[in-house]
């Protein structure tokens, strides 16, 4: 297992940073300054932001969910079944969508999902015993030269070669 986990001040200034689904989120419902912090010094030109296209459906499916929670239009659990059932209710949520032009406004670049990110993942899967996003995380990683992420998921530290940087002011998950 990698070293404990780095906060973004640990991160040198011009670094290349792949951006995990849970940073975002973080910033996008005010939970972490930290994220908010991070990610305002990436539109600076702090760093170089990578992320990916499997990256931002993940955050704009949980950020949808959550629309509909605080909307009161579902309940939990079960909102995604509920949602499914009512498209008239799906209709209704949009506040969650604007996050897919906010992003590349940040000077975040946005990987596309290829076929060969599938099958290369599960290589990774089978090495590290991560999850099919985790996977496709790492092996886009591989691909672009990046070692770096922003995260606050612990999975990641199983992986050789990468150095993981969170948030100081939330646990990790």
């Amino acid at each position: 297992m990698s070293p404990a986990f780095m906060t973004f001040k640990e991160l040198e200034a011009g670094a290349e940073v792949f951006i995990d689904a849970n940073i975002f989120i973080y910033h996008f419902l005010d939970m972490s300054a930290d994220c908010s912090d991070f990610l305002a010094l990436l539109e600076e030109g702090g760093y170089r932001g990578l992320t990916s296209v499997n990256v931002l459906t993940e955050v704009l499916h949980r950020l949808m969910m959550m629309e509909a929670r605080t909307k009161n239009l579902v309940k939990s659990p079960g909102a995604l079944k509920q949602l499914n059932k009512k498209p008239d209710l799906v209709r209704r949520l949009v506040e969650y969508s604007t996050i897919a032009q906010v992003v590349p406004d940040m000077g975040i670049s946005i990987l596309p999902l290829t076929p060969g990110h599938l099958l290369a993942s599960q290589a990774v899967r089978s090495q590290y015993g991560l999850l099919i996003n985790d996977s496709l995380i790492v092996t886009m990683m591989k691909e672009s030269g990046v070692n770096n992420l922003a995260t606050n998921d612990e999975a990641f530290r199983r992986v050789e070669g990468i150095r993981v940087y969170g948030p100081a002011d939330i646990g990790r998950k």
